[in-house]
């Protein structure tokens, strides 16, 4: 099911592999009862940019196991190219897959953010989820390299913690590049790139209300908060549209 057509000038294209959030929940619990592991990308309009020009991200993502839409306007663009999918936001998976290993028994790790954000999520997913463990949690220096050697003590911290599900707020690439090189070495693992997700249960930020989401404004509340932070990044989002479109046509046609 591809979002847009085949490869373009040798650059494969974006497969969102997931319909809605009730299939990869079923897909994942039975990953867990099985103990084999997965990894999962959402991705939005601002992946699609990057993974245009950056050949690491789109290794990345060809490794995942699940890609979910995140972002209306990839939604709309997968629906357009005759592929029939639901909004799945990587920070709308924290607490189902939480309920998912609380009730499978699978240990979870938090990596990410920073220690207060990743503490205080810790505490509030366990409160919510009687019987949930908490096996690590680890906030990675400025910087922070997914292939460089902090990643590979991290990994190594995973293995010897035994955590089976592991939430990343590393932010685009870093955390999926991170997944797709930890899945080599943990196969039994679950990894869930959610970007913002657990500041979102800690407090250390706030998710647009629900009836901004409910008109799909999100993007305009973030960038209300965060004009220069975001500013440049929406903008080649918006210039990518009118391309994104067209392949999304072509993709329906053929």
């Amino acid at each position: 099911m591809m979002l847009w057509s085949e490869a373009e000038n040798g650059r494969a294209g974006v497969t969102v592999t997931v319909p809605d959030r009730a299939a990869l929940l079923a897909d994942l619990r039975a990953r867990l009862d099985e103990e084999r592991g997965f990894s999962v990308a959402t991705l939005n309009l601002d992946h699609a940019v990057k993974l245009r020009r950056d050949a690491a991200f789109r290794a990345a993502y060809a490794a995942q196991t699940h890609v979910t839409a995140d972002g209306n306007p990839v939604v709309w663009l997968s629906r357009l190219a005759g592929q029939d999918v639901s909004l799945v936001p990587g920070s709308e998976l924290v607490e189902p897959v939480t309920a998912l290993a609380a009730e499978t028994g699978a240990p979870v790790g938090l990596v990410g953010a920073t220690e207060a954000s990743l503490s205080a999520s810790a505490a509030a997913l366990q409160a919510r989820h009687p019987g949930l463990e908490v096996a690590l949690i680890h906030a990675p220096a400025m910087g922070f390299d997914p292939d460089g050697a902090e990643a590979g003590e991290i990994i190594g911290r995973i293995a010897a913690s035994g955590a089976r599900v592991i939430f990343l707020a590393l932010g685009a690439p870093r955390q999926e590049c991170f997944a797709a090189r930890a899945q080599e070495w943990l196969p039994d693992v679950g990894f869930l790139s959610i970007g913002a997700g657990l500041d979102f249960v800690s407090g250390a930020q706030s998710r647009a209300p629900r009836w901004v989401r409910a008109i799909a404004a999100e993007w305009l509340w973030r960038l209300a908060l965060s004009p220069r932070r975001l500013a440049a990044r929406y903008g080649a989002c918006v210039l990518a549209l009118p391309g994104l479109t067209w392949r999304a046509v072509g993709a329906r046609r053929s």
